[in-house]
């Protein structure tokens, strides 16, 4: 499903990213883990096509991302570690803005948008301008827009910061329910007790290089917890 072969990135002629390579397969949930700056947030955003690279390829369902950037779109869906929503809009106005930019019909829309509104326990304040709600509420509807068009790819960035633990727990149904279908999440947090109760393949990175990579089974098989081995690789 996503498919990042090395892959190169600079900032101000300093190289951030070393040539990373990482494979995501259908129905697969990856966790990407790092300490601050290891270029998580960098990886993920060239993978949804918002930041530009040097070199290497990415392909997302077999599709050239630099060459088919719209068809790519289409298959994704980003969750950032701090959305920026439109305040002034609604809760609803907003996520039937993003049904709008998908191309999803009023019946399609309507159906998911109460469907996961109920689910995420905020149906009742979707009439509430966005600047109005709490963090929490607000990372709901960013959660809901990420899952309206039903994308191929979810990619998500600290995507439990601010959840309360019924949504962390809707959430990680959400991202198993992709899968289950046949569509895969690729996401970064650093709570790693999350990361490895609930990915089937892991990949750490340092200072731009992958030290890590393999299954969730595999790298915490020495008895060790996957918090344990993480230390172990910054210590």
């Amino acid at each position: 499903m996503l498919n990042i072969t090395n892959l190169h990135k600079s900032f101000n002629q300093k190289e951030i990213l070393h040539g990373i390579t990482i494979h995501v397969e259908p129905g697969e949930i990856y966790g990407f883990i790092g300490h601050n700056g290891a270029g998580k947030t960098t990886t993920l955003r060239c993978v949804v096509g918002i930041l530009e690279y040097e070199e290497g390829n990415i392909l997302i369902d077999g599709m050239d991302l630099e060459k088919d950037p719209l068809v790519c779109k289409k298959k994704i869906a980003y969750l950032p570690d701090n959305p920026d929503l439109y305040d002034n809009l609604t809760g609803i106005q907003y996520l039937n803005f993003i049904a709008d930019i998908f191309g999803l019909s009023s019946e399609v829309r309507k159906e998911r948008i109460e469907t996961y509104a109920k689910e995420f326990e905020i149906y009742d304040h979707l009439g509430d301008q966005i600047k109005a709600l709490s963090h929490g509420m607000k990372q709901k509807v960013a959660i809901i827009s990420a899952l309206i068009h039903e994308p191929q790819l979810l990619v998500l960035d600290e995507p439990f910061v601010g959840l309360d633990p019924k949504a962390s727990f809707t959430l990680k149904n959400k991202m198993k329910e992709i899968c289950e279908r046949g569509g895969s999440i690729f996401f970064s947090s650093h709570v790693l007790e999350v990361v490895e109760n609930l990915c089937d393949h892991i990949s750490i990175i340092k200072n731009g290089d992958i030290v890590i990579e393999g299954r969730t089974q595999d790298i915490v098989s020495s008895g060790q917890s996957l918090e344990e081995v993480f230390l172990s690789i910054e210590g």
